[in-house]
């Protein structure tokens, strides 16, 4: 069996945890810029010895967002869930990753795959429909270009079928062996097979086709029907 990614996918409710960044320059503002773009109520402490403007920016227009400059501290991870460190300094990731462990946080480094619990992933959003897309950290270019690809490829009116079928699938009743049946007429046609009809369309198309054949039996009858 040839090798497999043995990454378990997840999505988190990263608004629901304390997430420190350790990381002020285009790195941390790398990883910032991804919370925010994936879970934008998502609090963050991050922690410099210096921010790019960039990063004082996003921090002066979220107030979710706390700067603390200075150096990082091991009494920084008390008070969190989840840490990401973004700095130029290995030595210091190292560390921080022993820290964190120590009090069972998962961490992501940038840049070092060996050092992480868990990667970001390529992320294309369309709605409420998100694919992540995940190469195990072997090449984050190649989940680069298949996001462009499934974003050029996924349309945007997706996003209004996944409301639609929720909809339909609050409506279907029966056990769930009739509503996998009915979810199968409805999306059919999608796959190339015949469409979905409403009871009501086939009752009256049952309805004018027995007519139609009724009308031409009559029809045939008189023209073969001979003169006396």
């Amino acid at each position: 069996m040839p090798d497999q990614n043995p990454l378990f996918p997840a999505f988190l409710k990263l608004e629901n945890l304390r997430v420190l960044l350790v990381g002020g320059g285009n790195v941390g503002l790398e990883k910032l810029s991804a919370i925010l773009r994936n879970s934008p109520e998502t609090a963050v402490t991050i922690v410099s010895l210096s921010f790019l403007a960039e990063v004082r920016a996003l921090a002066a227009q979220n107030p979710r967002l706390h700067l603390l400059e200075r150096g990082w501290a091991e009494a920084d991870l008390d008070a969190h869930d989840i840490v990401f460190a973004a700095t130029d300094d290995p030595a210091l990731h190292r560390t921080i990753v022993a820290a964190a462990h120590q009090r069972r946080l998962l961490v992501n480094v940038a840049d070092t795959p060996d050092l992480c619990d868990f990667y970001l992933s390529s992320v294309v959003v369309k709605g409420q429909l998100k694919v992540a897309v995940s190469t195990n950290g072997k090449s984050p270019t190649v989940g680069k270009r298949l996001r462009a690809v499934l974003e050029d490829t996924l349309p945007e009116e997706l996003d209004e079928v996944l409301a639609q079928m929720t909809v339909i699938r609050g409506r279907l009743a029966g056990d769930f062996a009739n509503k996998v049946k009915s979810l199968n007429a409805v999306t059919a046609e999608l796959a190339g097979g015949k469409a979905y009809e409403s009871p009501t369309t086939k009752r009256w198309r049952r309805v004018a086709t027995g007519s139609l054949l009724a009308a031409g039996a009559l029809l045939l009858s008189r023209l073969v029907r001979r003169p006396e």
